[in-house]
């Protein structure tokens, strides 16, 4: 299926790893050019090596919001616009009701909330001379089932997926689309550092058996960038392996 991508110019935070990176390997795969974004610059250089010609990187820190802004503006002259934007960061610290501060819930917001609405705001403008956008925000399934030992990450991401639905809103009328993904469990390092050497364990929980895979992840995200995608928006889509048990 030709998802109606290439030569779009796409933005992807958090993606030297993990599922970020899927998501830029996926678009890429459409023929879309990629900048990608995070704080180590080793990590970029080898991963904009192993995605080739179309992708680029920038070294940016989005624990401070403020930096959201000058990397979107950055990338928008860089690739002469900006089509589609993937917010995805790093998780915060784990931890439960009695075991964190509100330090902590502060700099849960400004990295899992207030970056990626800062990166949002800075975007729509360029997707809405071009009239067409595509603004995705990877989050957790636990904005949908909290997990008691994340409430740092529960709390930010579920203000950031009401951000979003809000947003997807407001800029429907313009060709553009709002939507979060909520991953499950799959193989990122993010999920080897909460759980050790229990991921055979953890799959096991899983009906599809299996951890998720990042590039099978990055696929989602390209469809939902696709023409072919074009009426769905303010959607938060599970992709869990059949992990969340409920009806909404």
């Amino acid at each position: 299926m030709d998802l109606g991508l290439k030569g779009k110019k796409a933005l992807v935070t958090g993606a030297s790893s993990g599922l970020g990176l899927g998501a830029a390997k996926s678009l890429i795969d459409e023929g879309v050019r990629v900048v990608i974004a995070s704080r180590s610059e080793q990590k970029l250089k080898t991963a904009v090596q192993a995605l080739g010609s179309r992708a680029s990187y920038k070294v940016v820190d989005l624990s401070e919001p403020r930096n959201a802004k000058g990397l979107v503006q950055e990338t928008a002259s860089e690739l002469g616009g900006l089509d589609i934007l993937v917010c995805n960061s790093g998780g915060p610290k784990a931890g439960g009701f009695y075991n964190v501060d509100l330090d902590d819930y502060r700099k849960a917001i400004d990295s899992n909330m207030l970056s990626s609405i800062e990166l949002s705001r800075a975007a729509v403008p360029y997707m809405e001379s071009a009239n067409w956008g595509r603004i995705i925000a990877i989050t957790s399934l636990w904005v949908r089932q909290p997990s008691p030992g994340l409430i740092l990450s529960n709390a930010a991401r579920t203000g950031l997926t009401a951000f979003f639905k809000t947003m997807a809103q407001a800029v429907a009328s313009r060709n553009i689309t709002a939507n979060t993904i909520q991953p499950g469990f799959h193989q990122t390092q993010r999920l080897s550092d909460l759980n050790g050497d229990n991921l055979a364990a953890i799959a096991n929980q899983v009906p599809a058996r299996s951890l998720g895979s990042p590039d099978d992840f990055g696929a989602v995200i390209a469809f939902l960038c696709s023409e072919q995608a074009k009426y769905v928006t303010g959607v938060s889509l599970p992709v869990d392996g059949g992990l969340y048990a409920g009806l909404m």
